[in-house]
Parts: structure tokens; C-alpha cells; sequence
């Protein structure tokens, strides 16, 4: 039965095979006026945002949001005022029309295929109850309360509460790949009722079930809502909700999904407002300079005079906007396109790259966003999950502990199980689970005799030792990451009624009998276990008596229909049956590396990138990073430290001092090798986030007087700064530790830890994970990095870029990141320094006109200055340039190290290219200035007139800025060679052909410089100028590179000029140095006999059964722990730093 979710607080009422139910008044909203349309939504979907008629109006109108294009809008219209304008309207209309082009075939390419996927989806059929019997109607169609048929591998065509199927039992599995990628099957179970009385047609023609559900929301695994129906109600939750991908539920779990930008564009746009701030007082002291000058000059020349009786002010006045006019390319209206060019072409290199392609999934890599790339070469510090990123979340079930033994110690588990298959005959049994966790230990169980068969509404059916036992089930306490647990009740073919749990042993121990007898044995078994990071689960039972279970059962019934504050209600019950527990035990999984980790880490660690851990297994994953050299901080460790540095503080004048100047101190001595191992408990407590209960007097009392309200103000102030100095102290002492691992941390505390850093260090964080607990740390992180893994594409969907193994983030950061990021400096720097060259000729023109606004250019030159003369060499450049090769990027990861450092883009480096710019400038006017001041041709003429000028002018700067193009860049391919000299060649045959008589005479009034080329450069003195310019121009700058180069060179210059000596030198050392790659495991001097609390419980379970189980081979090959890795890497970075 279909669901409809609009938007209002209200309580949902849904009634089936009733149409005209949900058309009354009051289900009716005022949309426009009179206008009324239900609030049930129908189910259509629209994810297009144009149509044929809102295209041209809706696309403008967002295009000139953006402030750039508003402010060319704004030029173009002062250009069409004859007062003001000295430039032809074109020179910004064509430069405008192509960007707003560009934007607007681009955004209408993606609307005409969300129109196509639009229709496809709306137009797929199904089969409704229609006037009693099945009928096909299309999705479109479907109306809330209609009655629907689906077969076997349909999609699922709206939100839809499951009454019956054709399997036993009424059960429904369904693959929610469209929902989050996921492939492995999920259980559904209809309930009792609805399986017994709708199993026809005509059953089902004539159901009139009434349903009062939840109102909109975004849980996708929670659904509150009653079934009425022949005079009694029935509870209804997610396990009988079948969802569909584009419907409420989901649209409104996708949130608002952060904006990111990075440094680069905030930067560029401060640069820009600069560059704005420096057009101003440019234009105004110019406008200044008009005025003084028509008071002195113009007025007492009558030959200047033109019919207008202006004063001298009012023609500044007009001559500010004509020069806000004349020198607008200082604000490059091409820059932000050709920004989203050259990020667009870097996002299909990371798409292209074959090696970040994982062919045994056929899984490329992927860049779903393509405003970030060039920060991924900037990175300080990456967040990483470690299940299914770091490993493989393929679980392999290797120990356990039953009645206090441990077994498994000394031969693997799965050899175990071929000789039980053998004895059983169980091996051919498979099956599909919803988590890996679960999918081990049910495997493991099958392999050991006791084989899971069968499950039907009320029964589960289990093979023990080849004997069938059907086990009731009463009651299933499901499993959320708050319990951190989950149990079923079930009554035995004996009768009696038992209770089995299993979950986190920190919550299992503080429900346990107190007479445990083998507690303490389970808890050392479970330190082993730690110490070999492994994953725990610790099971439990208890016998429950027919009066206490007949009484929960009333409360758990109760709290099932509950339609407020349902799952509080629950959690409460479950709470008063899961006590006095009897242990059974403990199970330990195995959850291999990855391949490359290693090796990425290593790589990572060399480029100064930090790496954290923030993990929801238990801290005993931490154990192998005890090197010798290696002190642990714990969580009571660091919350002393912590204290100590705050009473430190408060004495000096306190945590809200504002005078006394900020001093760091490092919490540890220098030197030493430190590792810090929190908790998510203790992390709430040190960073002041823990819960406090208020009491009902608290609650109840207000602030009566003014003073008591500004006591309670200035108290809650203080608490703040407290809360917030500690939390600094905290970002400061982790960031001395070579290696921080957060342990049995929720997604919400992943998130912030991430926002810690990134509030208190000022640095580029990128959060990397695979599961649906990662999203919120993926979207915290400045970048977010999804894997595609075995715990389907929630991380994915959410992340700016996704691939399938954690070892292609070297590769991404590396050399992508790296690229992307010195391409894009690059870019910026030229293309300030180009433009600047390019305006400020007009400024320097200004002392020699009497500061009249009018262009040192031919207008068409100004037009296509940046769209054809000089965009294509700097476009490439952004697009392929590298200073030295992939895989000297990997084999050299101290290269990485300029962009954490900001070093070749920022307000330095801007100022040197606006002082460069404004000296070429120089240069390209006073030069040939210079040489027109008394010269004669070679016939006896002096070609030494304004448009002559223009053109040598014009063709020393085309020249230059190409050449320089060519001098910063570092890869050279054809296709660089051709575009630079090929742009130089184009606008020379554009300026012939414009200055040619013919296309004078068709348009006399646009084309003036008829001849002025062909007159001009037939003078050899002029091409002698325009070489003598280009090289007044170029030549310092060489010298100047070739100094740096020699005196002061950077790191890459110093690789790119060792390459052949590095080559020789490997040749000779190969094997040398391919034994130091070999990696060594470091000695484990984690001590086993210590009684601290460990546990290494993930939250990788979700909500729902257990009883679907998947199937899965394990890697059988040997990889260094995820820990001795980590510690390895950072103690070679600091060597490496060291020496």
C-alpha cells in the first residue's frame, strides 16, 4: 500500500483503496491564492530544473547571482551611456555571452538528462487495484492507499507498507542498492494478520485498513506508525516498510549538504575584491587628474572644445565610470570559467586514471565534485575509519572464548570447519547477511554443526549437531548503536523461555549476574584477543519464568503501539528483561588489511600528513603500536594533563584573560615517540560534552531579577570559555602525538574531532571511510573520500571523491592533489600578471591624453585579448603542466610538503605577480613610446600616428605574455607548442583580416583601423621595437630563474636535476634497496596480564535480524597489523625530518 510524506507537523492518516479519502477539504492546502492542492504529494518525481519556457529566464537569473557576472551586467549597461563610454559596448557583450554560454549549455546538457531519467522512472509500469481487479497503470499514476502487486526483481515504485507475499510466512527480501548501494538482500516480514486474510485478490480488493503513522522524517532505518483494521491495532515499524529511492524518506535524509570551497577560492576572491578596491582609487585618481586637467588645459583650449559647457569636476565625474570602463579587465571576467575548465578536465584525469581503477570490481575511481581538487594538495591531516577502509571487512572468525577456555589458539578457525563440513554436511549451505560481523559468526557456526535453516514469522529452525531443533521466537530486541546490543527471546522445544544477548563486552559486563564464575576468565580471554586485533562480541543467556515474561510482555506490547516517543518506550522495557545475564562467552573475528596500506601509510607520513583513527572498535586495536620507543597516553593520562594546563592557565590569569599574550607550551618533552589511545567516553569527558541530567527545580527556576539574569549570562559565558579552552588544549596535545587513535567513537564524535582540528589548527582535514556511521565525518572534512566496500555507498554518496581500495589515496594526494594544486598557482599568478600587463598600459597612456578615458587599443584587440590571444597556452597549463612525473611524485613524497605551506599561491606571491604585471606594462609602453618619438620610415613616412602605436603595443604584449607561458612551463607537450605559437599566429591573421578595407567597408563604423597593420609592420624599426620590447620584458625574468634555480632551488627543481644521477644510483643499490622496503613487524610489548577494560565492539551491526547471513571467502595472505604500520611510518617521517 502506497505512502505519500509532504512536510507538516501532523500525524499521518492513510486509508486503503480509498481515493476520495484523501481528497477532502481538510487534507487540503492553499497554494496560490484560491488555488488547492492536497498535501499528500503524488508520485511523480522532478529533479529537473528547467522547462522549455523558465530555461532562458531562470538559468540568467541565477548566472547573474554570481557577483562577477553582475558586475560585467553592470559595466555593460554603463558602456550603452555615450557620456561615459570611450569602449565599444562589444568589448564586454562578447567576452559576457561567451561565459554566460559556456555556464548555460552545460547546466541545460544536465537538465535535458535529468528530464530523460525524469521520464524513464515516471513511465514504468506497475500493477494497482482498480475497481477491484489488478490493473497496469504507470509510477506516475500511483495514488496514497492504492493497493500494489510487485513480482520478483521488480523496482519498488514508492514508499509501501508490506501486507503479504507469496513466500512462507509472508517474508520479502529486497536488494536496496537504488537506497545505499547496497546488494546484499534485506529481511521484510509482513505482519501476522495481513499474511493470513490478503492472500487474493479479492482480499485484497476489499481491504479497508486505516493507518496512523509518523509524520515526514529522515530516519531511514525507523518507521512509527498503527495499523487499525477489524477493530483491533497493530504496531507497525521499518522491518514492513518496503522504501523506494527517490522518496520522502530519502530526499530528506540527504539534509543540507555542506557547501565546500577551498583555500584557494576563498583567496582568489580576496584577491579579487582587492584587485576591485585597487580599480576604485586607480579610476578615481585618474578622474582626479581629468579635472585638474581640464581646469588648466581643456578650458583655455579652444580646439578641445565640444559644445558642452561642463565644469571640470563634472567631466572627472563622467570620466571615473569611463575608466571604471577602461580598465575593467584588471577584474578578469574570464577567470572564474576558465577556473571551472581547468577543474573540470583535472576531475576526468582522476576519472581516466587506470591506476586508481580496481578491476576485481570493476570500481574507477571517481571525483564527484569538481571544485576540490586542488586541495587535495593541500592536506594536513587525515580522519580515517578503519573497518572496510583500512581493512577488508571481510570477516574470518578465528578464537573464541567459551566457559572461560580459549580455543582457536593455535590453528586457524576455518581448518576447523572443513573437518566439521566433512562430519555435518552442512558446507553447502549460504547465505546472506546484512552485516559481515553477522555473516562470520553464523558461517562459523554452520561450519561447526550448528546450522541456521529456516525462519518464519514466529520460528527459527537450527540443525545442532545434525539435529533439527524449532526454537519460538517471542520477542527480538533489536540492536542500535545506543544499546549497543541486541537480544530474542525465544521458547525452547522444551518450554522453558530463554533470553540470548550478544554486544559490546562494556555493556554486557553491567548486566551480568554477580555470580559469574568465569567473568574474569572471558575478560583476559578478550585482552588477547585485543592485543591481537581482533573484533569481540560477548554472548550471554538467562532463563526467564512464564509469570515475569507474561508481564514484560504487556509493557513490550504496550510500548510497541506507544505513537509517541516509541522507541524511548522500548528501551526502557528491553532494559527491564536484559538483567542478571549469564555469560557464555566471547568470539573473536579477524578483519584483514588491505593490500598497499602499508605502503600508503609510509608515503603519507613522508609528506608530514598526519593520520588519525577514529574507529568504533575497542582500543585494544591500539596494542600494536607499543613500540619500545613508544609511550601510550590513555584517557586518564591525558584528562591529568589536560587539568594540570588548565589550573596553569586559570592562574595566570584565567581561561577569559584577554591580556595576557598567548605563550605555547608543549604538554611533552621534544624527542620522544608518543601515541594517544582515547575512548569515546572519555572523550566526551575531556572535552566538557557529557550529558548532566538537570533537576525539575532547575528546571522550573527562572532568573526573577536582572541581576540574577546577568550572573546566570556571565556563568554560562565562563562555561563556554572553559569548555572551549579545554578543547584546544586537547587539539594542541593529540597534534604532539606521532600517532592518535579514538576508540568506540560514534559517528557524531568523529565528526567532532574533525571539526576540532579543523576550528583550532586552521588545517586542511580529509575524512576517509566506507559506512553509513562515516557521512557525518565525510561531510565535516574539508574533503570527504568515500570507499566503494562491503558496507554498501552511503560514504560514497555523501563523499566528493570515491574509490574501492584505501591504497589509491597516495596516488589521489600524491599526484593529483599535487598537480592540481601547483597547475591551479600556477594559473592564478599568470593570469593576474597577464592582465595586469595587459590594463595597466591604458594607465600609463592616461599622463599622455589628459586623462581622458580613451584606450590605448583597438577595441576588437580588447575583446579578444582574453578569449582568443591569450586563453588557450594558460588553459593547457592549468590542464597538463607537471613539474616533475607521477612517479617521482610518489617516489619523493617531501614533494608535497608546498602545498601544506601555502608557498606558491598566496598574498606574496599575488603582490609579485601585480609588480610584475605593472613593469611589463611599463616596459611595453614607454619602449615603443620611446621609439615613435622622432622616427622616420624607410619611405620617407613616420608611421608614428595613435594606431600604429596600437598595434606595436598590442603585438609586444601578445608576444610577451605567450613567451611567458612558455618560460612557466615545466612540461612540454605539442600540444603547449602549438597553442602558444598558434595563438601568436591567430592574432596576427585576425588583425590583418580586421584592418583590411574589405571588411571596413561593411561595417565602417566598428572595423577603423583600416590598413593600419599592413602600414605599420612593413617598417622593419617597428618589428625591431616590438623584439626590443619582448625582450626587455623576458630577459630579466630568465636570469632570474636561472639564479633561483642555482642558488636557491626548490625541492622539485632538485629532483627534476637529480633524476639521472637518482636513476644511476639505483641501479647500482637495487638490491640494497629493495631489502630496506621490506617491512618488519615490531615488537608487540603489550602485556597481557593487564586488567584494563578493552573492547573492541564496532559499529558495524544496524538495526534490524540477525538471521540473514553472508557468505564470503577471507584473503588468506599475511599482512603487517594496521598499528605496527602506522607507528612505522610516522617514526621513519621523523628520521627523515631529523636528518
Amino acid at each position: 500500500m502506497f505512502f505519500s510524506f509532504s512536510f507538516k507537523d501532523c500525524t499521518w492518516q492513510v486509508k486503503a483503496n480509498d481515493r476520495k479519502f484523501h481528497e477532502q477539504p481538510h487534507f487540503m492546502n492553499t497554494k496560490f491564492f484560491c488555488i488547492k492542492e492536497s498535501k499528500y504529494a503524488n508520485n511523480a518525481i522532478k529533479t529537473y530544473k528547467y522547462n522549455g519556457f523558465s530555461f532562458l529566464p531562470l538559468n540568467l537569473f541565477e548566472q547573474f547571482k554570481r557577483a562577477a557576472n553582475f558586475y560585467f551586467l553592470i559595466l555593460l549597461i554603463l558602456q550603452a551611456i555615450p557620456e561615459i563610454s570611450t569602449l565599444a559596448w562589444y568589448t564586454t557583450f562578447f567576452p559576457l555571452l561567451l561565459v554566460l554560454g559556456i555556464t548555460a549549455i552545460k547546466d541545460i546538457v544536465d537538465d535535458v538528462a535529468r528530464h530523460k531519467m525524469d521520464k524513464e522512472i515516471n513511465n514504468r509500469t506497475c500493477e494497482v487495484i482498480k475497481d477491484g481487479r489488478f490493473k497496469i497503470i504507470k509510477w506516475k499514476d500511483i495514488q496514497v492507499g492504492d493497493v500494489i502487486r510487485l513480482k520478483k526483481n521488480d523496482f519498488i515504485p514508492a514508499d509501501i507498507l508490506l501486507l503479504s507475499s507469496s513466500e512462507p510466512n509472508s517474508l520479502c527480501y529486497v536488494e536496496t542498492a537504488e537506497l545505499d548501494g547496497e546488494t546484499n538482500l534485506k529481511f521484510k516480514m509482513a505482519l501476522e494478520i495481513t499474511d493470513q486474510y490478503l492472500q487474493t485478490e479479492d482480499n485484497l480488493a476489499t481491504f479497508d485498513g486505516f493507518i496512523e503513522c509518523e509524520e515526514p522524517n529522515n530516519r531511514l532505518d525507523k518507521f512509527t506508525g498503527t495499523l487499525f483494521w477489524r477493530k483491533r491495532s497493530f504496531p507497525l515499524d521499518a522491518d514492513k516498510i518496503l522504501l523506494r529511492g527517490a522518496d520522502t524518506k530519502i530526499m530528506r535524509n540527504s539534509g543540507k549538504t555542506r557547501f565546500k570551497r577551498t583555500k584557494i577560492d576563498y583567496l582568489m576572491n580576496y584577491m579579487v575584491y582587492t584587485i576591485f578596491i585597487v580599480l576604485i582609487l586607480v579610476s578615481a585618481g585618474l578622474a582626479i587628474g581629468h579635472a585638474y586637467w581640464e581646469a588648466q588645459v581643456g578650458d583655455y583650449s579652444w580646439y578641445l572644445y565640444d559644445g558642452e559647457n561642463a565644469t571640470p569636476s563634472y567631466r572627472g565625474f563622467l570620466n571615473f565610470w569611463g575608466y571604471i570602463i577602461v580598465l575593467n579587465t584588471m577584474v578578469p571576467i574570464s577567470l572564474y570559467v576558465s577556473v571551472e575548465i581547468i577543474r573540470l578536465g583535472q576531475s576526468h584525469f582522476i576519472n581516466w586514471d587506470l591506476q586508481m581503477y580496481y578491476a576485481e570490481k570493476d570500481t574507477p575511481a571517481k571525483a564527484r565534485t569538481t571544485t576540490l581538487n586542488e586541495q587535495l594538495g593541500q592536506i594536513h591531516y587525515i580522519f580515517s575509519d578503519k573497518t572496510g577502509t583500512l581493512t577488508q571487512n571481510i570477516m574470518t572468525f578465528k578464537k573464541c572464548c567459551i566457559n572461560g577456555q580459549i580455543y582457536g589458539d593455535h590453528r586457524d578457525a576455518s581448518q576447523h570447519s572443513h573437518s566439521k563440513i566433512e562430519v555435518s554436511g552442512l558446507g553447502q549451505l549460504n547465505y546472506q547477511a546484512a552485516s559481515p560481523d553477522e555473516g562470520a559468526l553464523v558461517n562459523a557456526a554452520r561450519n561447526f554443526g550448528f546450522a541456521f535453516l529456516a525462519r518464519t514469522q514466529n520460528t527459527i529452525t537450527v540443525s545442532e549437531l545434525g539435529t533439527e531443533r524449532t526454537y519460538n521466537v517471542l520477542a527480538i530486541l533489536d540492536f542500535n548503536s545506543d544499546r549497543k546490543r541486541m537480544s530474542i527471546i525465544v521458547r525452547t522445544p522444551e518450554g522453558s523461555i530463554r533470553l540470548y544477548c550478544k554486544g559490546a563486552d562494556t555493556v554486557i559486563y553491567e548486566r551480568l549476574h554477580p555470580m559469574n564464575p568465569t567473568k574474569q576468565e572471558t575478560q583476559d580471554a578478550l585482552d588477547v584477543f585485543a592485543s591481537e586485533t581482533l573484533r569481540t562480541l560477548c554472548l550471554c543467556y538467562r532463563e526467564i519464568e512464564e509469570k515475569e515474561f507474561a508481564e514484560w510482555n504487556k509493557m513490550f506490547m504496550a510500548a510497541s503501539v506507544a505513537s509517541t516517543n516509541r522507541d524511548e518506550a522500548l528501551d526502557k522495557v528491553y532494559e527491564e528483561i536484559e538483567k542478571d545475564l549469564i555469560l557464555l562467552g566471547a568470539t573473536a573475528i579477524e578483519d584483514k588489511l588491505q593490500d598497499g596500506v602499508p605502503e600508503t601509510i609510509s608515503k603519507l607520513a613522508k609528506a608530514d600528513i598526519k593520520i588519525w583513527v577514529l574507529t568504533g572498535d575497542k582500543k585494544g586495536f591500539a596494542c600494536e603500536l607499543l613500540t619500545e620507543d613508544t609511550t601510550i597516553c590513555y584517557g586518564e593520562d591525558i584528562n591529568s594533563l589536560l587539568h594540570t594546563r588548565m589550573e596553569n592557565q586559570r592562574n595566570r590569569g584565567g581561561v577569559s584573560s584577554k591580556f595576557v599574550p598567548p605563550v605555547y607550551e608543549p604538554f611533552f618533552p621534544p624527542g620522544e615517540n608518543r601515541a594517544l589511545i582515547i575512548t569515546g567516553s572519555w572523550l566526551n569527558e575531556i572535552l566538557l560534552e557529557k550529558k548532566t541530567k538537570r533537576s525539575k527545580i532547575l528546571k522550573l527556576k527562572f532568573p526573577r531579577t536582572e541581576e540574577e539574569r546577568r550572573m546566570r549570562t556571565q556563568s554560562k559565558r565562563r562555561l563556554e570559555e572553559k569548555k572551549e579552552q579545554r578543547q584546544k588544549n586537547f587539539v594542541d596535545l593529540a597534534c604532539e602525538c606521532s600517532a592518535v587513535i579514538c576508540c568506540r567513537v560514534t559517528p557524531k564524535q568523529k565528526a567532532m574531532v574533525v571539526d576540532l582540528v579543523k576550528r583550532y589548527k586552521k588545517a586542511i582535514t580529509l575524512a576517509i571511510g566506507d559506512g553509513a556511521n562515516d557521512v557525518n565525518m565525510i561531510k565535516t572534512a574539508h574533503i570527504g573520500v568515500g570507499i566503494s566496500g562491503q558496507e554498501g555507498m552511503q560514504a560514497v554518496m555523501s563523499s566528493d571523491y570515491s574509490f574501492a581500495q584505501f591504497r589509491y589515496l597516495q596516488r589521489l594526494l600524491l599526484v593529483h592533489g599535487r598537480w592540481s594544486y601547483i597547475r591551479m598557482c600556477k594559473f592564478l599568478r599568470y593570469f593576474f600578471y597577464k592582465n595586469f600587463a595587459f590594463t595597466l598600459v591604458h594607465f600609463w597612456y592616461s599622463f599622455f591624453n589628459g586623462y581622458s578615458a580613451q584606450t590605448a587599443y583597438e577595441d576588437w584587440f580588447i575583446t579578444l585579448y582574453n578569449v582568443l590571444y591569450s586563453s588557450l597556452p594558460v588553459l593547457l597549463m592549468g590542464l597538463l603542466d607537471q613539474d616533475v612525473s607521477d612517479k617521482l611524485s610518489l617516489q619523493f613524497p617531501g614533494l608535497y610538503v608546498v602545498g601544506q605551506r601555502d608557498t606558491l599561491f598566496n598574498y606574496r606571491k599575488f603582490f609579485v605577480s601585480l609588480l610584475h604585471g605593472v613593469l611589463t606594462s611599463l616596459v611595453l609602453f614607454f619602449i615603443p613610446l620611446g621609439a615613435y618619438l622622432q622616427t622616420v620610415g624607410q619611405d620617407g613616412e613616420a608611421p608614428s600616428d595613435y594606431q600604429s602605436f596600437a598595434v606595436t603595443v598590442a603585438s609586444a604584449l601578445v608576444i610577451t605574455v605567450n613567451f611567458q607561458i612558455g618560460l612557466d612551463t615545466s612540461y612540454w607537450t605539442f600540444v603547449n607548442a602549438f597553442s602558444i605559437f598558434g595563438s601568436i599566429a591567430l592574432y596576427f591573421g585576425i588583425m590583418f583580416d580586421f584592418h583590411s578595407a574589405g571588411i571596413h567597408v561593411l561595417f565602417p563604423s566598428a572595423f577603423q583601423f583600416t590598413g593600419t597593420a599592413s602600414n605599420a609592420l612593413r617598417q622593419p624599426y617597428i618589428w625591431l621595437t616590438i623584439i626590443l620590447t619582448v625582450a626587455v620584458c623576458l630577459l630579466p625574468v630568465v636570469a632570474i630563474r636561472f639564479l633561483s634555480m642555482t642558488i636557491w632551488p626548490s625541492e622539485s627543481d632538485k629532483v627534476y636535476k637529480d633524476t639521472d644521477l637518482f636513476s644511476s644510483y639505483i641501479q647500482k643499490h637495487r638490491k640494497r634497496l629493495k631489502a630496506e622496503e621490506q617491512w618488519k613487524r615490531p615488537q608487540n610489548v603489550f602485556r597481557r596480564g593487564t586488567s584494563t577494560r578493552r573492547s573492541a565492539y564496532a559499529f558495524s551491526h544496524q538495526r534490524g535480524y540477525a538471521d540473514l547471513i553472508s557468505s564470503g571467502r577471507s584473503i588468506r595472505r599475511k599482512r603487517s597489523p594496521l598499528d605496527a604500520i602506522i607507528a612505522e611510518g610516522t617514526a621513519e617521517y621523523r628520521r627523515t625530518v631529523e636528518s
